[in-house]
């Protein structure tokens, strides 16, 4: 059997005496595409936070590629909440990506360094489908093309794991969807595992392989048919949340429109990692 990317057994989390959840057990598999849901607050960055080496679990044990999490892995890409990028930033999108790379180094290295360097960013760039405006300033870019580009910056060390922190948040429902499309494809073509954090699960819904929920204290996971029922999200939002099937067999929720509204409300011990880069220790 292929060895588990992401491992978890009794696992439990915490900001000082406060404990955020508890109990969480599950292996996560090479490829496998995993939605994190749960209501504002609950602590799901929290468990981004620990695959990333930055918070050590309170109990129970976690295991990344059969080892403790680690800050600055390589192997881990991550997309952390989008933040305001100046209009008059002049850092072209390929030097942008080419920071998950070097961005914690000095120097230009060897020829030989600089041409692979060169290789990946252009690897990377044509995989998001960013050929077309990666020459331009960041400042400069939509929020779907800077999202394209902040995937790949994720995707250029080649990572056997990719952590996606909200990046559907404020973005059109065209490009939410042409995101989700893209991430999906990544997971599949490289056998990348991707845990995805998000509010409104219906752009990423068809293409989940699992659901992992964070809410009062817990963290489950199961397939989307078992975790995505009225009866289920209702009870783990404590809001009236309905699922509803069209003609064509599609599925949809309906109820949870303030928690898109207001996707980056954090728990109020809990400090998202947004200046971690993938591939800079963040000390």
């Amino acid at each position: 059997m292929t060895a588990a990317v992401v491992s978890a057994d009794g696992l439990a989390a915490a900001y000082g005496d406060t404990r955020i959840w508890e109990g969480a057990s599950f292996d996560i598999a090479p490829g496998e595409f995993v939605g994190v849901l749960g209501p504002n607050g609950s602590g799901k960055s929290t468990l981004l936070r620990m695959l990333l080496g930055l918070l050590s679990p309170s109990a129970g044990s976690l295991r990344v590629f059969g080892q403790p999490p680690r800050r600055g892995n390589l192997d881990i890409g991550y997309v952390p909440q989008r933040r305001p990028i100046d209009p008059d930033l002049r850092l072209a999108g390929q030097e942008f990506v080419k920071l998950g790379v070097d961005g914690h180094r000095w120097g230009i290295g060897r020829p030989s360094q600089r041409a692979d360097l060169a290789r990946r960013v252009a690897e990377a760039v044509a995989a998001v489908g960013a050929d077309g405006f990666a020459s331009h300033g960041i400042g400069t870019l939509s929020g779907g093309e800077l999202q394209r580009l902040m995937l790949a910056q994720a995707i250029v060390s080649e990572p056997r794991l990719l952590l996606l922190d909200e990046p559907l948040a404020n973005l059109d429902v065209r490009n939410q969807i042409a995101v989700a499309r893209l991430v999906a494809g990544l997971a599949r073509t490289r056998d990348m595992a991707v845990l995805l954090i998000a509010h409104d699960v219906n752009p990423i819904l068809p293409l989940l392989d699992r659901v992992a929920y964070v809410a009062r204290g817990r963290v489950s996971i199961g397939r989307p048919d078992e975790v995505i029922t009225s009866e289920h999200l209702s009870a783990l939002y404590q809001t009236n949340v309905e699922v509803l099937t069209d003609s064509r067999g599609r599925v949809f929720v309906v109820g949870l429109e303030e928690e898109a509204a207001h996707p980056h409300e954090a728990y109020p011990h809990e400090a998202h990692p947004h200046d971690v880069a993938p591939s800079a220790d963040p000390c």
